[in-house]
C-alpha cells in the first residue's frame, strides 16, 4: 500500500500496538500545528488575562458609590465575578444587604451599561 492511501491510526492507538508487540515507539509521527504569529498569541493572553486593561471589577469598584448611593456604599464593596457572571458583593450591615437584594435588577442593570461589564448577569449579596 501507498504512503498516500494509508490509513493512518489515532497516536493512542499506535502506542498501544507498539506496547503490545514490544516495539519502540514510532518517532516520526508527530502532529504538526500551524504556525501562528507571536504577535497574536501575545495580543490573546493580554486580552484574556486583563493585563494592561481595566479589569470590569475595577470600573464597578470605581462607579460603586453611583450605582448603589454613598450611604449603601459606605457599607458594601463590590469583591469579584466568578466564571457565572455574578457580581460578589459583601455588605457588612443587614439593611444594607436587604437593601441590595431589593433592588439588585435595578443594580445589575446599572453594572451592565458600564464599559467591559456587559457580562455580569447577577448579584450575589453576601454577609461581610
Amino acid at each position: 500500500m501507498s504512503k498516500e492511501n494509508e490509513k493512518k491510526l489515532p497516536r493512542s492507538a499506535e502506542e498501544l500496538i507498539s506496547d503490545f508487540l514490544r516495539v519502540p515507539h514510532s518517532p516520526d509521527r508527530t502532529r504538526r500545528r500551524p504556525t501562528l504569529a507571536v504577535g497574536g498569541l501575545v495580543e490573546d493572553i493580554l486580552l484574556k488575562h486583563q493585563i494592561g486593561r481595566d479589569a470590569p471589577e475595577h470600573t464597578i469598584r470605581e462607579q460603586w458609590s453611583e450605582i448603589v448611593g454613598g450611604a449603601n456604599a459606605h457599607y458594601s464593596h463590590p469583591t469579584e465575578i466568578d466564571p457565572r457572571g455574578r457580581l460578589i458583593v459583601l455588605a457588612s450591615h443587614a439593611v444594607v444587604r436587604n437593601e441590595l437584594f431589593h433592588h439588585r435588577a435595578l443594580i445589575v442593570g446599572k453594572i451592565r451599561k458600564l464599559p467591559g461589564c456587559a457580562g455580569v448577569r447577577e448579584l450575589h449579596i453576601r454577609a461581610g
